[in-house]
């Protein structure tokens, strides 16, 4: 049985919800054990509503946090916020198709698809790597990252490194949000196809309007970490923490593994969209600019990942964001991890 750790963060409260279960993996295959759902600043709520004829107060503002531990690893689920994504974003669908399907999904807002920003803190005592630095306010309600480490006693400039999964700016908007270089003690590694997409300035006059953000960001962030490393294909980051070749979502899309004692992880980022994906891959989201690259590796993804039970953490997908893809007679579909309660 792997170690769990869990953590409480209100002063002297036991929040940590735990639990786990354990599947072997393949090469993709994972072992899931626990998490904790973590609120901040509690104890003063708690005390301020001792007295029942006190009047109502606001909600407390909880920062959402789970945990789960992949050998010696401890993967900490976080988020910087969310958007909601109008329905005419994903191609290949009508937007009432996909309203439709957001709503029997219980996704759906007025205004489209609820979307989260998660992002995956890894650690192992010795190195602690940030998977994607979120949108930090450029879209929707964002900019919760910065507390959620504050949450678990971390300031940014405690974060070894960072893996930018590729250059959307809702993935590395966390990096050079004001102007700043938010991570100076990070070793910052990013595919270099997507480098050298993203700083093209030729592409960058060819590209929609809705895309210009993520250029000009990328600009900074090439500006502002002078030591980024651009990576070449498949590697090894630290031992048991490696980088996979997703590519179609863009030009060097990547996810991470992360492997010890027998069992995985593998964050896809933005492989799998909640509503559309898995169940189709023939529809897709607005900013994927070569789709037949983006169908193409779903087609080969979503059938191994199903046949080998991967453990998967998805960027969009509800909080914590973690779960499998499964085949469902013939049709694929998510299903959300067990991550607490589950020994």
């Amino acid at each position: 049985m792997p170690r769990l750790t869990r953590r409480a963060f209100a002063t002297g409260l036991p929040l940590g919800l735990v639990g786990g279960s354990l599947l072997g993996g393949g090469l993709l295959g994972g072992g899931l054990l626990g998490g904790g759902l973590i609120g901040g600043g509690l104890a003063p709520a708690l005390a301020a509503t001792k007295d029942p004829a006190a009047t109502p107060t606001a909600p407390v503002s909880v920062t959402p946090l789970s945990q789960i531990c992949i050998g010696r690893f401890t993967v900490t689920a976080l988020t910087d916020g969310y958007a909601d994504m109008p329905y005419d974003y994903f191609p290949g669908r009508t937007p009432a198709e996909v309203e439709q399907a957001a709503t029997a999904q219980f996704t759906a807002r007025p205004s489209g698809v609820r979307f989260l920003f998660n992002q995956y803190l890894i650690e192992d005592g010795e190195r602690r790597i940030l998977i994607d630095a979120g949108p930090a306010g450029s879209i929707g309600q964002t900019g919760a990252l910065p507390q959620a480490l504050e949450a678990i006693g971390l300031q940014r400039d405690q974060i070894d490194a960072v893996i930018v999964t590729h250059m959307h700016q809702d993935h590395m908007g966390g990096l050079i949000v004001g102007g700043r270089n938010n991570y100076p003690n990070a070793e910052v590694y990013i595919d270099r196809r997507d480098v050298t997409h993203w700083t093209d300035p030729a592409k960058q006059s060819a590209a929609p309007d809705y895309l210009q953000t993520s250029f000009r960001m990328a600009g900074e962030v090439v500006a502002l970490y002078p030591k980024l490393q651009a990576i070449d294909g498949e590697r090894e980051i630290v031992r048991g923490v490696s980088i996979v070749d997703l590519t179609g979502h863009t030009p060097g899309h990547i996810g991470v593994r992360i492997e010890d004692g027998g069992q995985s992880l593998i964050m896809v980022s933005d492989m799998i969209f909640p509503v559309v994906h898995p169940q189709a891959t023939d529809v897709f989201f607005l900013f994927e600019q070569d789709r037949v690259a983006a169908k193409a590796m779903r087609d080969r993804f979503f059938p191994r990942a199903a046949a080998e039970g991967a453990l998967i953490a998805a960027t969009h997908m509800p909080f914590p964001g973690l779960g499998r893809v499964v085949d469902d007679r013939g049709q694929m579909r998510w299903q959300v991890a067990d991550w607490a309660l589950q020994d």
